[in-house]
């Protein structure tokens, strides 16, 4: 008696699939990497930006930290 052999099924095409994300998933990453390249560009502005003196001596110590 002869085992049957099995035949395999066709593998799924990939080319006609695609992902849609929505329009945030792209713009979000993008506007924070522009407000930190400002931020590295210019760091007195975000200083005269932060009204608040935490925030301030924060970006000081980020700007001492990637200084040395």
């Amino acid at each position: 008696m002869s085992a049957q052999s099995h035949t395999r099924p066709h593998p799924a095409t990939t080319g006609g699939v695609g992902i849609r994300l929505p329009w945030w998933a792209l713009a979000l990453p993008t506007l924070a990497f522009v407000v930190l390249l400002a931020l590295m560009l210019n760091p007195t502005d975000a200083q005269a930006a932060a009204g608040d003196p935490l925030i301030t001596h924060l970006f000081e110590r980020v700007q001492q930290l990637i200084a040395h």
